[in-house]
């Protein structure tokens, strides 16, 4: 059945150039141009885009435990801090007479203690010597139990109102610079059921890293260590290189899009990225290196009139057997004739493609065919990926 298939094909492509002969003929001929590349040597990358924001690797909010008006701010915007650095401090009077009262709990308590200490010991003496009930007995057992309970209630409550106390002090937890200073001199911060963030602090804008979504379509194809490129607005010139860090597996869904946050390590030695600046990355998934031609060649297939006039040949792998239509193929151009190059091909990124068989650099392979003695239209340089008009 395949050689009866082939036979039919064969007749059909042989009837075809005698009727397109005759045509040609009785039309008259016309010149023919070609439009060619180059076989050459080149990169192939298979990519993935999307879109993300420049931030610092480590980032700290710093905000405040307790409740009080802002007294004094020892810092601004971009100021350079180091671990331990007084930022800010908060009204003291409260908390430091809070601190008061607790002290005087604590006295109260220790002179209590000590009453309730010597009431037991000359009620102990009277009870060895059975001079005192046994109920007396318990009840300055129980007094001086208590006695010490509330010792120890108040200094906790004094250790408490001095943590609040040194809270009023706000200080640096890193190196870094500040981003953000979300408070004013003499504004009020209520830290009743929430934190409020007073400072944000990044620890080194050296180490930046970009956070991108990437669609569920394209998540697949990236793993850990893949090499990134990516741009921002504000050096449009410029090309900035990464490496995945992190896929983050917790999914964002917005209007029914789900995407995938991936962190890429982006070093910025020159201080040019800014914390929030949008970045258009493209992480290369795969890379092959070889001989590469333009994919539209795969797609190219002459008239059969064309055919006739140039002398068509058709190579095959293997002396005296037919072609393989089926097979992929390009079509190159030599002195007064084209000839058909079956081909093997490998990686293809949509606009060039590698072929390992039956090319070498320096060949002349036909992208599209056609004639009139005018000279062809120069075509728009659009996004190769955008459809394109018909060619012959």
């Amino acid at each position: 059945m395949k050689k009866k298939k082939v036979i039919i094909s064969v007749s059909a492509i042989a009837a075809a150039l005698v009727i397109s002969i005759a045509l040609f003929k009785e039309k008259g001929s016309k010149e023919i141009h070609f439009n060619t590349a180059q076989v050459q040597e080149n990169t192939v990358e298979m990519t993935v885009t999307a879109t993300g924001y420049v931030q610092p690797v480590d980032k700290v909010e710093v905000g405040t435990q307790v409740s009080g008006v802002i007294e004094k701010i020892f810092v601004d915007y971009n100021s350079q801090v180091k671990k331990g650095q007084l930022l800010a401090e908060i009204d003291k009077s409260t908390l430091i007479e809070q601190v008061t009262q607790a002290e005087a709990s604590v006295t109260s308590a220790e002179s209590d203690l000590k009453y309730a200490q010597q009431n037991y010991n000359r009620v102990k003496q009277l009870y060895d010597v059975k001079a005192a009930t046994e109920a007396s007995y318990e009840e300055t057992v129980n007094r001086l139990a208590q006695a010490k309970t509330s010792l120890a209630k108040a200094k906790a409550n004094l250790h408490q109102a001095q943590v609040n106390l040194s809270y009023a002090e706000i200080y640096s937890p890193i190196d870094g610079i500040i981003l953000d200073r979300s408070v004013e001199q003499g504004q009020t911060v209520a830290a009743s059921f929430n934190t409020p963030t007073l400072f944000t602090i990044a620890n080194d804008l050296t180490k930046m890293q970009v956070e991108a979504d990437v669609d569920e379509a394209d998540i697949g194809h990236v793993r850990l260590g893949q090499p990134v490129r990516f741009t921002v607005d504000a050096y449009s010139d410029d090309t900035f290189d990464g490496i995945v860090n992190q896929i983050r597996l917790q999914p964002t869904v917005t209007n029914n899009v789900v995407t995938y946050t991936v962190i890429v390590s982006a070093p910025n030695p020159e201080e040019k990225l800014y914390p929030g600046m949008t970045a258009s990355i493209t992480i290369i998934t795969q890379t092959e290196k070889g001989l590469t031609v333009p994919t539209e060649a795969l797609n190219f297939t002459p008239a059969p009139e064309v055919c006739a006039r140039l002398k068509m040949k058709l190579e095959t792998q293997a002396p005296g057997k037919m072609p393989d239509f089926t097979k992929k193929a390009v079509w190159l151009q030599i002195p007064d004739s084209i000839v058909r190059r079956e081909i093997k091909t490998g990686l293809s990124d949509g606009v060039n493609t590698i072929v390992t068989r039956s090319l070498k650099a320096g060949d002349t392979v036909i992208l599209s065919i056609y004639e009139g003695n005018a000279e062809m239209p120069e075509m728009p340089a659009n996004n190769p990926f955008m459809p394109r008009p018909p060619r012959r």
